[in-house]
């Protein structure tokens, strides 16, 4: 009995009753503009795993109309993303200051609104999946969520779903302190009512963009045609209909720490048998309950925008950064994805190269042969723009048919820059290392490049671990660039060619 004490007094730790000295309580209107600018997650994973918690972030600013009664009230603004970090809401457009902020972010889910009628009557339907009749009969839940859901009716205490019937449960109410959509709150104090215009702009967590490229190298191998995407993600249960969007590229600093779990949707909720012996079987779909219920949007939808003719993002300076604004309201869709076009499909310059690194500490080495595609960003290039970080995926018409040569990375790229996409390893060219000679703690080492392909390829071997002091008395010339010493030579077809060079410890 102790224990069952305490479940209730964290449940109504957790639903507060409405605090009556509020005052007025109003709520805004939907928002007849908003604007959401998602930043991207920190570091080089660029994946957007549907249905897990996303680590990018986004700016959003909403426009509404509230009329602000006089004295103490609380005006509403339901409908925030449940990630808003409450601290950082401003409210402008007030007549007057604000003096508190709460985020209401406990949504109505089939956890929840269990959990909330702990200890409390329900109506428990039974369903004879042999003869189809449906009954009904009162009950008391007597159990938390996270488990079995036990139930005390006129026969006794009851584990749902462990006998020959369906079980499924129907609630007259909703719990105190539930809403069907995270709210944010905020008290004033006004002499006089008043309607006004406000902005509402917050920082939300779980969400995130990334940037995609798709390749078609062209049977010279020296042009291509390149185009890009942008895939917007959120994780949130909110969505954000028709509103000017923007991702930005780049790496601001900003840093908030969030425990990542089922709290926004309080999460899933099954019946468990007990014993473990019987199968748990859960609920799909809760059956209707006596007054409306609200659920969780689904867990994700993948919407590709496809037009005519291509809309793409319009790039512009943010500092440092780069923001890609895109022309069109989009809806960013409560745990989806959508396309939208990066630029207009576009010719571009590219080059073919092979590449390996070189200088290793292994006496006998064999390392892989990259197959690299360099794109120049230059505007004589085709290119001529910023670039954000995101795969490649690299094709070439093959009889008649587009064929999947590989897949690449590409980091942030300012005009003018290099991006080299290393998009899979050649099993025709080989390349074999070994030292030849000791003296002295340096060694004398040959390198060996076997081609065999029926044409010429262009070949780098590439010192990267390597201070380019330590390598002398090459064979070759080797140039420098990015501070390593690289060996650029072209092996021609069905032949070889070799360096020998001295690598100094």
């Amino acid at each position: 009995m102790a224990a069952r004490i305490w479940c209730l007094s964290a449940l109504l730790s957790v639903f507060p009753l409405a605090d009556a000295a509020a005052g007025t309580v109003v709520d805004a209107s939907p928002p007849v503009e908003t604007r959401v600018t998602i930043y991207r997650a920190k570091g080089d994973d660029t994946s957007l795993a549907v249905g897990s918690n996303l680590d990018g972030y986004a700016l959003i600013s909403e426009t509404r109309e509230v009329d602000v009664p006089a004295g103490s009230a609380t005006i509403r603004f339901p409908g925030v993303a449940a990630g808003m970090l409450a601290e950082s809401a401003v409210v402008t457009g007030l007549p007057v200051g604000v003096r508190e902020k709460n985020l209401d972010a406990a949504l109505l889910s089939p956890g929840r609104l269990y959990g909330g009628w702990y200890g409390r009557p329900v109506m428990v339907r039974r369903h004879d999946p042999k003869t189809g009749r449906l009954r009904e009969e009162r009950a008391v839940v007597r159990s938390a969520p996270g488990g079995a859901a036990v139930v005390e009716t006129a026969s006794g205490f009851e584990v749902l779903n462990c006998g020959p019937f369906k079980d499924s449960l129907a609630y007259p109410g909703v719990p105190q302190g539930l809403s069907s959509s995270p709210t944010l709150s905020v008290a004033t104090d006004a002499p006089s009512g008043a309607h006004a215009r406000v902005t509402l702009s917050y920082l939300a967590w779980n969400f995130d963009w990334r940037a995609d490229y798709v390749l078609d190298l062209e049977a010279d191998r020296r042009h291509a045609m390149l185009n890009a995407w942008v895939t917007l993600a959120s994780g949130d249960v909110t969505s954000f209909v028709g509103a000017q969007t923007s991702v930005v590229a780049g790496n601001p600093d900003f840093d908030e720490k969030r425990a990542h779990g089922d709290e926004e949707d309080g999460g899933t909720f099954m019946f468990r048998c007990f014993p473990a012996s019987a199968p748990p079987s859960p609920i799909v779909a809760p059956p209707p309950p006596i007054v409306g219920q609200a659920f969780p949007a689904p867990e994700a939808d993948l919407v590709v925008t496809a037009m005519r003719r291509v809309v793409a993002a319009k790039m512009e300076d943010l500092g440092d950064l780069k923001l890609y604004r895109l022309p069109l309201p989009t809806t960013v869709a409560a745990r989806g994805q959508k396309q939208v076009a990066l630029f207009a499909p576009r010719r571009i310059v590219v080059e073919q190269v092979l590449t390996a690194d070189l200088g290793s500490d292994d006496d006998d080495n064999k390392p892989d042969v990259g197959m690299v595609v360099r794109l120049r960003n230059r505007k004589e290039n085709g290119l001529g723009l910023a670039l954000p970080k995101g795969a490649v995926r690299v094709f070439a018409r093959q009889n008649g048919a587009e064929l999947l040569l590989g897949q690449g990375q590409i980091t942030d790229r300012a005009v003018n820059e290099r991006a080299d996409i290393t998009y899979g390893t050649s099993p025709q060219v080989t390349a074999h290392e070994i030292a030849v000679h000791r003296r002295k703690g340096a060694r004398e080492m040959a390198v060996t490049v076997s081609n065999a392909n029926p044409v010429p390829v262009s070949f780098e071997g590439v010192f990267a671990n390597v201070v380019p002091g330590a390598v002398r008395d090459a064979t070759a010339p080797l140039a420098l660039r990015d501070g390593r010493r690289i060996w650029i030579t072209t092996i021609p077809a069905h032949g070889k060619k070799a360096l020998r060079y001295r690598l100094m410890p």
